[in-house]
């Protein structure tokens, strides 16, 4: 039997660094721990994420609406764009800035919502969604035109909704 040879501590150190990224990086997607608390009951009423809005738009135009409402309007905008994911998960966090990019740029045109699935896993259920952050989009009739799991660049977003016909 062969026996292996033991790491040098440059390979050692490179695979704790390794399995360390894996592990923080695990830990940041995953349902809080029993001991975290969590919202038992969510409330059904909605907030803006931002409160910049310009005069001329209606009270959420320009703005990520953060909800846990599952009956959205989606026949006033040309798409809806639903980012389910949760607040301390590190990749839905690096995708907020994007969020707020695209609904303040294509305000009128792209609606953007954003659900913790984390406070309330019923949109989860809602749209079966197995990982977070995942993007989908709807159009005005109410129908999925596009998922995507994971990270998504606002240049790739952008991309699609020109793809889409949508902007």
């Amino acid at each position: 039997m062969k026996r292996l040879k033991p790491l040098n501590p440059i390979q050692l150190g490179l695979l704790l660094a390794v399995l360390s990224m894996f592990l923080i990086a695990g830990q940041s997607c995953q349902r809080p721990s029993e001991g975290q608390k969590e919202n038992a009951t969510p409330p059904q009423t909605q907030r803006s994420e931002t409160s910049t809005r310009q005069d001329n738009q209606p009270a959420g135009e320009g703005t990520v609406l953060v909800t846990f409402d599952l009956n959205l309007d989606f026949s006033r905008h040309k798409v809806t764009f639903i980012e389910l994911g949760a607040d301390r998960c590190i990749p839905c966090r690096a995708m907020q800035p994007i969020m707020r990019e695209i609904a303040k740029e294509y305000a009128g045109k792209v609606q953007v919502v954003f659900y913790d699935v984390w406070k309330d896993p019923r949109p989860a259920r809602k749209y079966g969604i197995q990982l977070i952050p995942t993007q989908v989009f709807i159009d005005q009739s109410g129908r999925e035109i596009f998922r995507h799991v994971g990270y998504f660049p606002k240049e790739e977003i952008l991309k699609m909704l020109k793809e889409k016909g949508i902007l």
